[in-house]
């Protein structure tokens, strides 16, 4: 056998990485994670104003049926239960218009005021994530009046 065969042959085992090239893929890792994570979190926050903006649309198609068949709108005292179960009234489809009175997707009531003060019906809005009158970004009301389409 050869002895300078057996000295100069390479191994056929790769050699592992450095730390120097390890410190840089998890400092890559590291800025890739601080830019792409906060859009990825941000996305529930925009789905639950998006849920609340369809749940008004439903909402605001059942009281367009109700006063259709009633000839008004439920008072601020009937509320969106009315949609539900009949506060009396001749005319009430005898399925209701909704099946439940939702709540908004973080959980809380919708406020309905009819007459309105922003729009001559009724108003119809979710008070947001903070579940507070006013707020912005992510705690910004959905309502009614504003909403586009």
């Amino acid at each position: 056998m050869n002895h300078s065969s057996i000295i100069n042959r390479k191994s056929s085992m790769p050699g592992g990485f450095t730390l120097i090239e390890l410190m840089i893929v998890v400092v890559i890792l590291g800025l890739l994670a601080t830019t792409v994570m906060p859009k990825i979190l941000s996305k529930p926050d925009q789905a639950r104003q998006t849920k609340a903006a369809v749940d008004i649309r439903a909402i605001q198609s059942a009281l367009a049926m109700f006063k259709t068949d009633v000839g008004r709108f439920p008072t601020t005292a009937e509320g969106l239960q009315a949609l539900v179960t009949n506060p009396g009234l001749k005319g009430f489809s005898s399925e209701g218009y909704l099946e439940k009175v939702p709540t908004d997707p973080w959980g809380n009531p919708y406020v309905y005021i009819s007459p309105g003060l922003h729009s001559r019906d009724y108003d119809l809005k979710s008070l947001g994530k903070d579940g507070e009158e006013g707020g912005s970004d992510k705690d910004a009301d959905i309502e009614s009046w504003n909403l586009q389409g």
